[in-house]
């Protein structure tokens, strides 16, 4: 199984980010824009929690607030869940399934590096059992 350095290697990415004195309306804006889930929020280059969909669903939307005025300080998520780039996608697949997460940044020398999503995890995971079906497939037909 490819670690999640390999992965981040392969696929395109940027980190995005917002601060967390930025609106919700500012970060929903972004996430629409670049047709992502979630935000990383950094205060300089610290990271101070993640902004996701479900934050919203649940804080802002439920709660009865309004995106333009609620910072997101008030409705991120403080106790974000990190991975480092060696660790592998079932690892992954583990730590987000047992904590209930969707999102995982990668943080290597105490720096956010980037982040992981749910779906880049399955899809690697298909990816590595249909690697495997095929070896199979080889097998048994030599």
């Amino acid at each position: 199984m490819r670690t999640v350095r390999q992965m981040m290697n392969e696929k395109a990415h940027r980190l995005l980010s917002i601060q967390p004195e930025h609106t919700v309306y500012d970060a929903l804006l972004q996430m629409a824009e670049h047709d992502v889930g979630a935000l990383i929020v950094l205060r300089g280059e610290q990271l101070v929690g993640i902004f996701s969909e479900r934050d919203y669903a649940r804080k802002i939307i439920l709660d009865g607030k309004t995106s333009k005025l609620t910072p997101i300080s008030a409705v991120m998520t403080h106790d974000v869940i990190c991975v480092d780039p060696d660790r592998t996608a079932d690892e992954c697949m583990a730590l987000m399934t047992e904590k209930h997460v969707r999102h995982l940044p990668i943080i290597e020398n105490k720096a956010v590096v980037g982040l992981i999503s749910i779906g880049d995890v399955v899809r690697e995971m298909i990816s590595d059992q249909k690697h495997t079906i095929e070896q199979l497939e080889q097998y048994i037909m030599s």
